[in-house]
């Protein structure tokens, strides 16, 4: 039971730290929409997605107003399409994507995470139309997110699929170019990918999950910086102890949403998911909190240590609250979506070298990341790679959603809007690594993964 003191405490997070429920994700499974007919086939998708989520705007709407708690998001997560498409022998999965955006805005959600392929030990026929189709698919779409899982610890990284990406992330570059290369933004690779992840653009529900189920995603970098401000000079433990603390609030407060979702949908509660994620407002930023542990600014030395702490203890207050606890769960370091980052950027004390080695300790990895629009093809699947063997070796999420903005070069700004902000051009290392990427094959799996 959440007692009325936890309600007083959460309701104070709200109104002078914002927290927030960052996102109401319902995970629909579409296994049972597979058919040989590709419009049946979206018929029976459009179906499924509009019955099961019909009230899912209007829960949230209400839960909101019950307990004064804002829900930012409200979103949906389907079955990597992959694994749907094939059996319709089509040479394109665009056709799904337009049924995904239909059904997205019947019932009335910002994003719907799912046009998705595991491909981390090779490619089906199906992965490939799938990764084929991702440009003109984002192209086309407004609500609909696309991910790859790449690597794992257990099967090493697809390099055949990390050359690909790196031109697949050129064309939607290229494709969105008239506005801001915001295709990009929609598109995320991974290793190791969470099969309940509530955060997009890399959500989709995995084939483990049941056929629907409610995750919840809880963000308050405000409620944890406000919190470091009481403990200002205290030693390092007193300063997780405070941490633990609040994120434990913060989780208690998601569950207190989910369960409630869960009820009024009679669809099973699946996960919290405890993610610092910032927005461009002032006041809610992953940076900040790294400033207030002592940082003078954001990817000074230090960094790297104290965002590890950051992540550790967020991770064990939200086990110590909630026994559902899940997806990524830490902290995020989005550049576009944290206007400290954004500043650190500007004055030089954060590169994407520091970004890549503070991405070994975060939740996710590089994450809405601009860059010149005329890097090459190969020097963002050299950028990937990087990611994916630091997620492989060290038995960890890692992501990458960089974008190439088409028509723009390093110091100078894009404009994506909403939560997804504004970002300055960084600078990427000018050698190549063509020979590297054009190898091909799979990078092997390191010898820890040989767990039994």
């Amino acid at each position: 039971m959440i007692s009325r003191f936890e309600v007083q405490e959460t309701n104070k997070m709200i109104q002078e730290e914002n927290l927030d429920i960052r996102t109401i994700t319902m995970g629909i499974n579409l296994l049972d929409c597979i058919t040989d007919d590709m419009d049946k086939l979206c018929n029976n998708i459009y179906d499924k997605i509009t019955t099961k989520a019909e009230k899912l705007v209007l829960t949230g709407e209400i839960i909101s107003k019950k307990y004064g708690i804002p829900i930012v998001n409200k979103r949906i997560s389907v079955t990597p399409i992959a694994l749907i498409g094939g059996a319709t022998k089509a040479n394109s999965y665009v056709p799904i994507a337009k049924a995904l955006d239909r059904a997205a805005k019947t019932v009335g959600i910002n994003f719907l995470g799912g046009f998705s392929a595991l491909v981390h030990k090779g490619c089906t026929a199906a992965d490939t139309i799938l990764i084929n189709s991702i440009p003109e698919a984002l192209d086309v779409t407004e609500r609909v997110c696309a991910s790859i899982n790449l690597g794992t610890t257990r099967s090493g990284i697809n390099m055949d699929a990390v050359k690909r990406i790196g031109e697949i992330i050129k064309e939607i570059s290229l494709r969105t170019a008239d506005r801001n290369s915001i295709g990009c933004a929609k598109f995320v690779v991974f290793c190791n990918a969470p099969e309940d992840n509530p955060f997009m653009a890399g959500s989709f529900h995995g084939v483990g999950e049941r056929d629907v189920v409610i995750n919840v995603g809880v963000s308050g970098p405000g409620v944890v910086k406000k919190a470091l401000e009481s403990v200002r000079g205290k030693d390092f433990e007193t300063m997780c102890e405070m941490i633990k603390k609040t994120a434990f609030q913060i989780t208690r407060a998601g569950q207190m949403v989910a369960k409630e979702a869960a009820q009024m949908l009679d669809v099973p509660f699946g996960i919290i998911d405890l993610s610092l994620a910032p927005t461009p407002a002032v006041g809610d930023s992953i940076a900040e909190i790294i400033e207030e542990m002592g940082i003078e600014m954001i990817g000074a030395p230090g960094t790297t240590a104290a965002l590890a702490i950051l992540n550790d203890c967020i991770k064990k207050g939200g086990v110590m609250a909630s026994s559902n606890v899940g997806g990524l769960s830490g902290a995020f370091i989005p550049v576009s979506e944290d206007h400290a980052m954004i500043r650190a950027v500007e004055k030089g004390a954060l590169t994407l070298e520091k970004l890549e080695a503070m991405t070994c300790v975060c939740s996710v990895g590089l994450d809405m990341i601009a860059i010149p629009g005329a890097t090459s093809a190969a020097t963002i699947s050299g950028i990937i790679a990087d990611e994916m063997a630091i997620g492989m070796i060290n038995a960890k999420t890692t992501a990458v959603r960089i974008i190439p903005v088409e028509g723009k070069d390093i110091g100078e700004y894009v404009e994506f809007g909403g939560l997804l902000g504004y970002a300055p051009i960084m600078a990427v290392n000018p050698y190549r690594c063509d020979g590297f990427i054009s190898r091909g094959g799979r990078i092997p799996a390191p010898i820890h993964s040989f767990k039994n």
